[in-house]
Order: structure tokens, then sequence, then C-alpha cells
């Protein structure tokens, strides 16, 4: 598909991360052109916060588009991690973009794409034909070697045999590793470009099984039995800031009061909360992650509703009591704060009249001036290099 222009995009890339002039509760959800590298020129992608590489594109990515256009890739390219859609402006190739993003689906949408929702494993058919001769995919080496080993067997399942997969990823995130073991299973490959640390690798598959998904890591915390399926945050234990954020709550009276748990992950802040009684939303913007806080509330016999959401883009109109959240400061390789803020202005829309928000964070991240949008804030707890604050919006006044 080529690239349509949508009266929802930026058009210049002057306009591309600039701050002044903006109003701030529109600028997470503004979609422009993504800033590219001059060996790019004639290419196009779009992104928003939240889509990896923004303001620009990853870096895995951008050589990925510079190898397939120097071998003259043409026709149906199905991309696995199409972030912004950069292989679609590819001379003569037409795109089938897949995304687990919900960013990156907003972005792909806005920019005239008709984007597949998915994940590590999931079946294309019902939306196109199950494979394509050409399969592009960038791995997501900070997720862990078990993600990785799911998008290679997702590649291995959307490739016939004669086809070809354009694998990208980072030296320093498992590439070669990565390589060795597709290469085993497709029966050829080899890297083909190298920039920095940036890989790209060309496979050519035969005809064989397609190796098995990575089974989901399962334990018991709070109270909860989570199920973390590969690359979803705390996947195999909690981590040090939920731990904290729960163990600070325990006094905190959530019967029958309805709770937001904002960037769910494996769903574990959200099941505790439906255990101690509450009316729960879980919600992420990753879809590996709301399988597995679905898989969560299910093996630990509770109930609730999971929402696939760009922070509360998606979510149905609804206020709540209580949101939790240990908001993330990553988007792939790179330390950005533009989701996390967006969590808190989200709150602020989304708090009824006298609920709190409880946010845990690393001691350094400057959250509290954010904070005061909603109302007054407080710590509650701090440890480790860890802090919960709270934030309590107002009451209303009276009539």
């Amino acid at each position: 598909m080529r690239v349509k222009r949508s009266s929802s995009v930026t058009q210049t890339r002057a306009e591309v991360g600039a701050e002044g002039g903006t109003d701030p509760q529109t600028r997470y959800t503004e979609v422009r052109p993504a800033l590219l590298p001059p060996r790019l020129e004639g290419l196009v992608a779009f992104t928003k916060p939240g889509v990896r590489g923004f303001p620009g594109i990853d870096d895995a990515q951008a050589l990925l588009a510079q190898t397939m256009r120097k071998d003259k890739v043409r026709g149906e390219v199905l991309d696995l991690s199409a972030m912004g859609g950069l292989l679609g402006s590819l001379p003569g190739v037409t795109l089938r973009a897949v995304e687990g993003s919900a960013a990156a689906l907003a972005a792909l949408r806005a920019a005239g794409h008709e984007p597949l929702a998915a994940a590590p494993g999931d079946p294309l058919t019902g939306h196109w034909p199950q494979r394509a001769r050409t399969v592009a995919l960038v791995l997501a080496g900070d997720r862990g070697s078990a993600y990785a080993a799911a998008q290679v067997a997702w590649a291995h399942a959307s490739t016939p045999p004669g086809g070809a997969l354009y694998l990208a990823g980072d030296r320093d995130k498992g590439f070669d590793r990565y390589v060795r073991a597709a290469s085993a299973a497709f029966g050829t490959g080899e890297t083909v470009a190298r920039d920095g640390g940036m890989r790209v690798a060309k496979l050519i598959r035969r005809p064989g099984p397609t190796p098995p998904l990575p089974e989901p890591e399962t334990y018991e915390a709070f109270g909860v039995k989570v199920v973390g399926l590969s690359g979803v945050f705390s996947a195999s234990r909690p981590d040090k800031a939920t731990a904290l954020l729960l163990e600070g709550l325990e006094d905190l009276d959530l019967n029958g009061r309805s709770v937001l748990d904002l960037g769910c992950g494996a769903g574990l802040i959200g099941a505790w909360a439906a255990r101690r009684g509450a009316r729960v939303t879980l919600l992420d913007g990753d879809l590996q992650s709301v399988r597995s806080a679905q898989a969560t509330l299910s093996a630990s016999g509770l109930s609730g509703e999971v929402v696939h959401s760009d922070v509360d883009a998606n979510l149905p109109p609804a206020t709540f009591d209580v949101i939790l959240t240990n908001p993330p400061f990553h988007v792939g390789r790179g330390v950005v704060l533009d989701v996390a803020r967006e969590f808190i202005a989200a709150a602020a829309r989304r708090l009824n009249p006298g609920g709190t928000l409880y946010l845990v964070a690393n001691e350094p991240l400057p959250y509290e001036r954010p904070l005061g949008t909603i109302g007054p804030v407080s710590e509650r707890a701090r440890s480790g290099g860890f802090k919960v604050l709270e934030a309590r919006r107002g009451a209303p006044g009276p009539a």
C-alpha cells in the first residue's frame, strides 16, 4: 500500500518535534512524519509519542529499509514490526503492516494504512493470506530472548518455502545469536548489511516445521497467579517498583471501588486490586501484555476488563475511584517520558472527584510537577531507588 496523506497528519518536517504553541493535551496524539536520515531520502514514515524511535525511526528499521531498497524488493511485503510504515514507501512495495503497539497502530491508520493488530504467534488468516513471499521483521532484543524466539517462530510460520525473510536487529541485543537460531529453522541465511551496531540478515526458508513458541512463565505474588507471556514486563517475577507500590497500599480499601490499572503489563496490579474486591479495568498499549493480563485474571479466577489502547484513547467513557500505575519510561531502546506524562494526563481526565492516582517510579524521574495538575501530591513510600507518589483529585465544592 502506498502512503496516503491524512488531514490528521502533520505535513512538514519543520513541525516534527515542535513543542511550542501546541496544546499539551493534543500533542501526544498527534501523528507526524518521522525524521529520517539522509540515506533514506525519498522514503516516508509516520510517528507519534509511544512509537519506537520517535521522533525519528528505529535504527534497525532504517537499515532494513536501506537494505531492501538496495535489493530492489518489489511486490507484497509482510512487515511483522511495521512501526510507522517505512517499508510501505519503498518503490513498488505493497505493505501488509502488522503491529502490536497501539501507538504504532494509531500512526499507521492516520497515515492511510490498514494495519493488523497482532502479537507473535497470531495467525494472519481472515485479514490477509497467511503467508507472503517477502517478510520483514525487526527483532525486539530489548524484550528478551524468549520474545525474540517467538518473533522468529512467527516469521517462519508467515514465510512459505522459498520465501525470504529480512531480519533486522541490534548486535548488542543478541542479534547474531538470534540469526543463528533463525538460520537453523529457515535452512539458510547470512548477515547482508551492517551499520554501527545494527544488522540485517536475509534468510530463505526451506520446507520444515515451525519452531514452537516459548511457553509462558507463571508465578504467584500478592495473592495472584501471574501468567507472563514472552516479552511482557515482569513476566517472570514482580519488579521491585510494583512490589513497593503494592506493599505500600496494603491498608487501602478497594472493596466495591472502580480501579484502573494503567499500563498493566502482565496484570499483577489490576489482579491484586480485583482480589481485594475492586471492579477493575486493565489497560496496556502492547497487545502481548493485554493477552498476558487476560491470562492472569483467568488463572487467578478473577474478572475484569482488559483493553488494548494507546493510553486511554480506546478506553470507553468511564471514570475511576482509583488509578494505579507503574508507567513505562522506555520505548524500545530509548528513554522517553512522553508516555508517562500522558498517563498522568489520562488520570486527570479519568479520576472521579475525590479519586486518587498512585504512581510508582524511579526516584530521579520528575513526575511531581505534572501530578500537581491532578491535585495535592504526597510521597507515600520510598525504597530501593523507587518512590510511590499519590495525587488526589479534589472533591466537588458545594452547589
